[in-house]
């Protein structure tokens, strides 16, 4: 599934490679972020830690429970 089609506030984990924007800290596969929401061609997300990590609005990902 596409990023820009998951509900905000939700927990997913990419299945495939990421592409951060430049100076953004890339994000690995099958590592759980938690979504907030679209903002342009990158998306604002947390990852477990609560560092704020940008994922591509097409990432592919996979919904997930919380860690």
């Amino acid at each position: 599934m596409k990023l820009y089609n998951v509900p905000r506030n939700t927990w997913v984990i990419p299945t495939e490679e990421t592409h951060a924007p430049p100076g953004a800290r890339q994000v690995s596969v099958m590592e759980p972020i938690f979504f907030k929401h679209i903002d342009g061609m990158y998306s604002y997300c947390k990852d477990v830690h609560g560092n704020i990590v940008h994922l591509p609005a097409n990432q592919e990902v996979t919904l997930t429970d919380p860690p």
